[in-house]
């Protein structure tokens, strides 16, 4: 699928990589529809902060996933969807599983059910490396086993498989993208890189944080949207899954050495028994192999390696530390 006036619908277009997808698709010349979560404050999360010349040529619309007339009815005009709408905080699923099994395997099932009835040309969804656990070998590829360490992590195996399923029952054009812990400008409060640097910004000396061992592969922001382009383009991503990460591991502890370092900062860690997940929940250790991505698509990191990671903290770091965006986060509060 190509640009032009094929229309794509962009689900969770509010949040974090959502509005990041956006802007890379209006660059890239597609047509696109912003499906955002309805709200009584007429608020477009993180779109409302996107340049408005950008924003003017984008459709916005606001509904829900979790109910199918919406979903429906904003795919009516499309020709494909990338569908990244989803409850995504672990420790809220402990609290919440309900909540995340209507939305990602209910708003997921609404999006395949619809994509099916309106011939839909392509769907991607989007998974997460959480459904591997904690890594039993590095790197890890797409045929590692999946391991479901949170009510998060089960939702989304789910809504993989359903996924996988449409594609074997119905040959609907779907394809599964699995990015490993995407980071970046207007990342939530919950992961860790934006907790540690908006501590660090607002000039905390002493800064609280969970495990420091276990190790993450850390992608920019710019190379999962570019990932999420390339698979709409991608004939060869249909019926699969692919990984897409920076091929580099990296623990939480240096993750504190590299921000502290693009910040120019000193700091000690205090361990808070509040940020540590359950033991057998905690994954140790997530490490891509993005071979099947590089293969059949032709994607691979521009902020790869440890250069690339440091590349990737400092914009992230200036980012969050300018006022105007550093006072849209309570550092305060351990958010879940």
């Amino acid at each position: 699928m190509k640009q032009g006036n094929k229309k794509v619908l962009v689900t969770g277009s509010d949040g974090f990589i959502g509005s990041h997808l956006v802007e890379e698709l209006v660059h890239s010349g597609y047509s696109v529809k912003a499906f955002c979560l309805y709200n009584s404050f007429n608020s477009w999360g993180w779109l409302d902060s996107v340049d408005p010349k950008i924003l003017d040529q984008v459709e916005i619309v606001t509904g829900d996933v979790r109910d199918y007339h919406c979903v429906k009815e904003a795919l009516a005009d499309c020709s494909a969807v990338l569908h990244l709408a989803a409850l995504i905080a672990i420790p809220y699923s402990y609290s919440a599983p309900r909540s995340y099994v209507d939305t990602n395997i209910t708003g997921t099932l609404n999006i395949l059910q619809a994509s099916k009835e309106l011939n839909i040309q392509k769907v991607i969804t989007t998974s997460t490396s959480e459904v591997y656990g904690s890594a039993q070998s590095v790197p890890i590829s797409e045929k590692h086993p999946l391991s479901a360490q949170s009510p998060y992590a089960a939702t989304k195996i789910a809504a993989d498989q359903l996924s996988l399923s449409f594609h074997k029952s119905f040959d609907l054009q779907v394809g599964v993208l699995r990015p490993f812990n995407t980071y970046g400008p207007r990342q939530s409060l919950r992961a860790v890189i934006p907790s540690i640097i908006t501590q660090i910004a607002a000039g905390k000396e002493e800064i609280e944080l969970g495990s420091l061992t276990p190790t993450r592969d850390f992608t920019y922001v710019k190379d999962t949207a570019r990932g999420f382009i390339q698979a709409l383009e991608s004939k060869e991503i249909v019926g699969k899954v692919l990984n897409i990460g920076s091929s580099f591991e990296v623990s939480i502890g240096s993750t504190v050495d590299v921000i502290c370092e693009a910040m120019g900062k000193d700091i000690k860690i205090i361990s808070s028994d509040d940020r540590m997940r359950p033991e057998k929940s905690e994954v140790s250790r997530l490490f891509a192999d993005t071979s099947m991505a590089t293969s059949l698509m032709g994607w691979s990191p521009s902020f790869g390696g440890l250069e690339g990671f440091k590349k990737g903290i400092k914009e992230t770091s200036q980012w969050f530390s300018q006022p105007e965006n550093l006072k849209n986060y309570k550092y305060n509060l351990y958010n879940i």
